[in-house]
């Protein structure tokens, strides 16, 4: 595979190099599939990790067994794995990635549960000290779901940082794009902005979601004063209807992956791109939709090849 050494540490600068996205119309299913295949096997950053089978939900523990072979699945085609959670398995994810020699983005999943918060810091704090983690994310999504006060989020950021301090471990936090426009405390309390670019979530067509997500990312860099940034969710769905303008299917998520993947390799940017696996149980808060954000179906083979 053809990877760059990509560094979490060091600001690159952001390079305005032209991606143009493919024109589907000018290919068949069958050129375009071979497409998403070579753009899949020449390898990419790094992915979001989907823990549970068919029937499994957050909330069961899931095992180690299970997350390492799902850990070999994706190994030959990216550098690097994220995690959202630090517990009922998903420290795991981490684990059984960098014994495979990936590296890690690793994720406490904050909520209005304090508790269940606790555990959460507590794990990833354990998991960095034992080596297991490349970058620290505190927390995802918190202030889009208003689970947490800025307050509350920014005090067990400062904690995550304060126990880490020395480990040469930059620590995020994970939120849409315009988060950090809106609170510039964020960029101030972290070393590193960790940014979600949904084209799909705001309803733009595939024809322009590349476009979009380009300027998605211009908003984080100028928000960003000089700090690094990776691009820690993106995607779109196969199927299960559209929000909008954007619609879910085959070729719009071939098309959506190859351009993103294209866009960003030129840029040197580091991905996580969402998602792994399909996952039946994400069909509550995001409609149909929500199972099918995988590369790889719910039986854990490729969608297309």
């Amino acid at each position: 595979m053809s990877y760059r050494e990509y560094s979490y540490y060091n600001y690159k600068g952001y390079s305005q190099i032209a991606t143009q996205g493919i024109d589907t119309s000018k290919l068949s299913f069958e050129e375009i599939k071979k497409l998403w295949l070579k753009t899949l096997e020449d390898g990419f950053h790094g992915i979001c990790f989907s823990m549970y089978e068919d029937g499994q939900t957050p909330g069961d523990d899931i095992s180690f067994e299970q997350v390492e072979r799902r850990v070999k699945i994706l190994k030959p085609y990216v550098k690097a794995i994220r995690s959202f959670s630090c517990i009922e398995g998903n420290e795991h994810v981490p684990v059984a990635a960098k014994k495979h020699g990936l590296r890690t983005l690793v994720g406490a999943w904050l909520g209005d549960d304090k508790e269940d918060n606790e555990k959460e810091i507590e794990g990833l704090i354990a998991l960095a000290k034992a080596g297991h983690v490349d970058v620290a994310a505190v927390g995802n999504e918190v202030l889009y779901r208003n689970d947490l006060s800025l307050e509350e989020l920014l005090g067990y950021i400062k904690r995550v940082k304060d126990e880490l301090k020395g480990l040469n471990i930059p620590v995020g936090y994970v939120d849409a794009y315009y988060e950090f426009s809106r609170h510039p405390e964020l960029v101030e309390h972290t070393d590193i902005l960790l940014a979600n670019l949904y084209p799909f979530w705001e309803g733009c067509p595939i024809e322009y979601a590349l476009g979009h997500m380009q300027a998605m990312y211009g908003q984080v860099v100028d928000a960003a004063q000089g700090k690094p940034i990776i691009i820690t969710e993106t995607g779109w769905p196969s199927q299960g209807g559209g929000f909008k303008g954007a619609v879910a299917g085959d070729i719009a998520a071939m098309k959506y992956f190859i351009d993103a993947i294209n866009w960003t390799n030129a840029n040197d940017i580091p991905i996580f791109y969402f998602s792994s696996f399909d996952e039946s149980w994400k069909t509550g808060d995001e409609g149909d939709v929500g199972a099918y954000w995988g590369l790889w179906d719910k039986h854990e083979n490729l969608k297309y090849n």
